[in-house]
């Protein structure tokens, strides 16, 4: 895989698989511009990405789930004359829950914060692309979702809904922005240790009174790679959708879950 230099937006870089992402993506020596809500955290990650990979990093503070905050974003975004070559998209998720009906203010709540407001995100970024593919010049965009977009899972009921959202409209998006040079793909993950994710394995450990391995070995018994995945191994793939291997690649949705899911 050929080395990168290119400058990649990350919304959602603060998170667990973000701060992965930007580790990897500055290491390959890629200029990043972050987003996230918390404008100090999104400082501390500049400068400590600039003193392990020296390169330009610089940041927009953003809240995907509100329109005017999305606005701001947009007119920093264009006030500072940027030029993409790919961004990666986290859209906020909303937490588990079996519950299939929500009522019509939950559905537009969900549906504002876990697509409408990213989406818009996502349209500025696009904004700013300058794709050349008679020149090489490509432009990537990786949209991280779930194993819901895929397979059904009770306990994710709105879930299953917008992550299909998300499909649709990454492959939506391919056809129209594809003969430009952009390509979108989804990344959607299985099981995943981010912090947070441990930390409610330890809690269901504790509560059920045995080891966080022994937990861990029962969770993962119906996963064919007995395991789940690491924020360092989804940001490897990022870094892959983001790079020449998918110069032929566009509207794919890339199963990151270690078996699990049976459709073909």
């Amino acid at each position: 895989m050929r080395a990168m230099s290119n400058t990649i937006l990350v919304a959602g870089a603060t998170g667990g698989i973000g701060l992965a992402v930007c580790s990897r993506l500055a290491k390959a020596g890629n200029s990043l511009l972050l987003a996230a809500r918390d404008a100090g955290k999104l400082q501390s990650l500049c400068a400590e990405l600039s003193n392990t990979c020296p390169g330009t990093y610089t940041w927009i503070p953003v809240d995907m789930t509100r329109d005017e905050s999305v606005d701001r974003f947009t007119e920093e975004l264009t006030a500072r004359n940027v030029i993409l070559d790919g961004a990666v998209l986290m859209p906020p998720q909303d937490p588990p829950t079996n519950d299939p009906l929500p009522s019509s203010d939950k559905w537009r709540e969900i549906l504002q914060n876990s697509f409408v407001g990213p989406l818009a995100l996502l349209k500025a970024a696009i904004a700013t692309m300058k794709p050349d593919p008679a020149n090489g010049r490509r432009s990537k965009i990786v949209i991280i979702s779930g194993i819901s977009s895929a397979q059904v899972l009770g306990h994710y009921a709105s879930s299953n809904v917008i992550r299909c959202a998300w499909l649709a409209e990454a492959k939506t998006l391919a056809f129209a922005l594809g003969d430009r040079g952009i390509h979108v793909n989804t990344l959607s993950l299985g099981g995943t240790l981010t912090p947070g994710y441990a930390a409610s394995l330890e809690r269901r450990a504790a509560n059920a009174r045995m080891t966080v391995e022994h937990r861990l070995a029962e969770e993962t018994s119906n996963v064919p790679l007995r395991k789940y995945g690491t924020p360092a191994e989804v940001a490897v793939a990022v870094e892959g959708l983001l790079s020449a291997f998918s110069d032929h690649m566009t509207g794919l949705n890339i199963l990151h879950d270690g078996g699990f899911t049976r459709a073909y």
